[in-house]
């Protein structure tokens, strides 16, 4: 049987490995859609993974818009475009061009926690939580479900505890739906539009400021602050106080008190 034709679109821990599990069963990979070298955080690793595909083929940043290299796209003929968490988003002559799908994996229970931060919200909002491998179109994150996979936030989780379990989810979700995508025997479902949650990079702001003079129960200032424990501080929870900005995050420790 031949191997599906792949363009794959990645960065990060995460499409290191699921691009080493994809060379290692001997799929095509025929061109890297990558950030610019200096903003991708696993730059290196990706290249070494596919030292075959010609530098032409090696397409950064945004430059897949420019009509040349869409040509380029085309003339490879891919049957599948696969993102994994790429931050660029792709315009519909993009997504046209695989012979199958464009796919993507996102790391949320979708139609829960479109966009962007999926581990914070899913914590903040007390919404489902979990993986995706989903089809893409030109609304972000709304395309038919392929597979997807629960992750169950524990009572000890932050948004960066949750994420870390998620991509391992992810990878796992990858293996096993791989064998369906090989063969082009996966089947698809819709998106309910009716639980769908949407949110942008922005949105997270918007939650982080902590009011002292405000009531609120402990319940709901420990779920704030999980959710914006992340592996960012700039991303914390804050208050300010003498003209001072203090920025909070937590760490979770289970523990029995026999131990």
């Amino acid at each position: 049987m031949t191997s599906p034709r792949i363009v794959f679109a990645g960065d990060r821990e995460i499409a290191v490995d699921v691009l080493r599990f994809l060379t290692d069963t001997n799929a095509e990979v025929s061109a890297l859609l990558l950030p610019e070298e200096e903003e991708g955080s696993h730059d290196r690793e990706i290249r070494s993974l596919c030292p075959g595909i010609d530098d032409k083929n090696v397409i950064r940043g945004d430059g897949f818009k420019s009509q040349e290299n869409i040509k380029r796209l085309k003339s490879i003929s891919p049957d599948y475009l696969l993102s994994v968490h790429f931050q660029h988003i792709f315009p519909e002559k993009v997504l046209e061009i695989p012979t199958n799908n464009p796919i993507n994996l996102h790391p949320a229970y979708l139609p829960y926690n479109r966009g962007w931060h999926t581990p914070s919200w899913a914590l903040f909002e007390q919404t489902p939580y979990g993986i995706t491998l989903h089809v893409m179109t030109k609304s972000v994150d709304s395309g038919k479900i392929i597979d997807r996979k629960r992750v169950h936030p524990r009572p000890d989780d932050t948004a960066n505890t949750l994420y870390q379990r998620a991509l391992e989810a992810e990878l796992e979700l990858f293996k096993e739906t791989w064998p369906s995508l090989a063969d082009f025997s996966y089947d698809t479902s819709s998106q309910s539009e009716a639980d769908a949650t949407v949110h942008n990079k922005s949105d997270l702001e918007n939650i982080r400021p902590i009011d002292l003079d405000e009531p609120v129960s402990a319940k709901d200032l420990i779920r704030k602050l999980r959710a914006l424990t992340t592996n960012d501080i700039s991303e914390a929870a804050y208050f300010e106080k003498g003209g001072e900005r203090y920025h909070i995050q937590v760490d979770i420790i289970a523990k029995n008190d026999n131990e």
